[in-house]
């Protein structure tokens, strides 16, 4: 399985405007729903980060659940430029988002080889922080298809 297959260019942000946490889960929500079960997954997402959180260090954060409201795995990408709190381990703001939601019931489990996946591919784009070069999604999608061939 590869991670630039699940990428979609109109799920990928390379300009977050929000600042706070709530508000990034928000945007990078509105990638892939507009109605009101966004809300409820806002909501469980804040949950999911109330047992830990999610931004890993050295400025990524990959929020992520399963909710009954997802139908399908869903990747959303965001990058902000002046970086965001996200209570990450490092304590330093994040600047690149993995946004990962899923149904309850996954076959072949892809939810969670494509959390691993997404945090080998977040080890090569932090190299001389890769992900800030992409101005475009399609040029994105092209970094983590190359960075996957490498592997």
């Amino acid at each position: 399985m590869n991670l630039y297959n699940l990428l979609k260019p109109e799920c990928i942000n390379l300009s977050l405007s929000a600042r706070k946490k709530k508000d990034v889960l928000l945007e990078l929500m509105g990638c892939i729903r507009k109605d009101k079960d966004s809300d409820l997954l806002v909501s469980t997402l804040l949950k999911r980060e109330e047992l830990g959180s999610t931004g890993i260090g050295k400025g990524v954060a990959i929020p992520h659940g399963r909710s009954l409201v997802a139908d399908k795995l869903e990747v959303v990408v965001g990058r902000s430029d002046a970086g965001v709190e996200f209570n990450a381990i490092d304590k330093q703001p994040v600047h690149l988002f993995f946004l990962i939601v899923a149904p309850p019931q996954d076959p072949g489990n892809q939810y969670l080889i494509t959390l691993g996946r997404v945090a080998v591919i977040c080890q090569e784009l932090l190299k001389s922080k890769l992900y800030e070069k992409p101005q475009t999604p399609e040029e994105f999608i092209a970094l983590v298809k190359e960075i996957e061939d490498g592997l």
